[in-house]
């Protein structure tokens, strides 16, 4: 099992500080404090230090930590700031380089989850790879599923691939839209449906894809009130991306957020689903490490080569 942290090239965000629940995270000029529960320990910084850095704190509201409502609640503003604002990614590899416009959310989230940057850099060497590999003038094809504001989407299209987006919700595909605007990227399939849905349609129509990315939430709401529990939903869906994933010049990521989840869980549930197609796997878990050393363990993911 590994362990990945974004580079520290990556100068539009820092994990600033992290305890007692919380964590004080950078984002270009703004910095913010949000709740995380796997922030086990006490902070290093004092509680004036992180009042007198950030610009807002996230206040949960009386719904937090209940199922399907666990990260609603509102924003204290403590200085001037903009609703949204915009930071920029440059990656590792050469080329890899976008931006993404944030804002405050009623569900603690601001457009990006920073840990994820070592899987945009996987994605975007893989297309590359691919690229080489597929005859002249051959496109890889890349389908984002549970795709948020495009991060993921963004990596795979500065590499050279043809995106197909998909979300369930039309507010968070018009923000993902932007976010290719603004990088000066164009021509990704815009998709509002449900995943599931989505994949088994294309299984029954025979399309196939060089990569498959899928980030599920633990619960979800498909945009005509499909449900998508993780648990009940993961293995079928992995069925699915077996059935149009590119048996050869292919490759799959799967993240996972929720807890209980492990590596070794994830390599499982993905080698029964894929069967004799899982190919060459890896997997291991993305974290975040702040100022003064401590690891804060976010996700775990799980990589298929073929």
């Amino acid at each position: 099992m590994d362990i990945q942290y974004p580079s520290d090239s990556w100068k539009d965000y820092e994990l600033l500080d992290s305890g007692d629940g919380q964590k004080l995270e950078r984002f270009g000029r703004y910095c913010l404090i949000r709740p995380e529960p796997k922030a086990l320990w006490a902070p290093t910084l004092s509680p004036a230090e992180w009042s007198s850095t950030a610009h807002t704190r996230f206040k949960p509201g009386a719904g937090f930590g209940k199922a399907g409502n666990e990260d609603s609640g509102t924003w204290e503003i403590l200085k001037k700031m903009d609703e949204q604002w915009y930071i920029g990614y440059r990656g590792q590899a050469p080329g890899l380089d976008f931006s993404l416009r944030l804002g405050l959310t009623s569900f603690k989230h601001v457009g990006v989850f920073p840990e994820q940057a070592p899987n945009w850099e996987f994605i975007y060497s893989r297309v590359k790879e691919i690229r080489q590999n597929l005859p002249a003038g051959a496109v890889p094809e890349v389908l984002n599923l549970f795709a948020y504001t495009g991060a993921a989407s963004l990596a795979a299209k500065a590499a050279g691939a043809d995106v197909t987006h998909l979300d369930s919700v039309r507010q968070v595909v018009t923000w993902a839209k932007a976010n290719m605007e603004r990088s000066n990227l164009r021509d990704i399939r815009w998709v509002v449906e449900d995943a599931l849905k989505f994949a088994r349609r294309e299984a029954r129509r025979g399309n196939r894809y060089n990569g498959i990315i899928l980030d599920p939430p633990a619960y979800g709401h498909g945009p005509d009130g499909e449900k998508w529990k993780l648990d009940q939903c993961l293995f079928d869906m992995l069925k699915c991306v077996g059935d149009i994933l590119e048996p050869e010049n292919a490759f799959m990521v799967l993240n996972l957020y929720s807890n209980g989840y492990s590596p070794l869980l994830g390599e499982t549930t993905v080698r029964e689903a894929l069967k004799g197609g899982a190919g060459k796997m890896e997997s291991g878990e993305l974290a975040l490490r702040d100022r003064f050393g401590k690891a804060l363990p976010l996700s775990i993911y799980v990589r298929v080569k073929r």
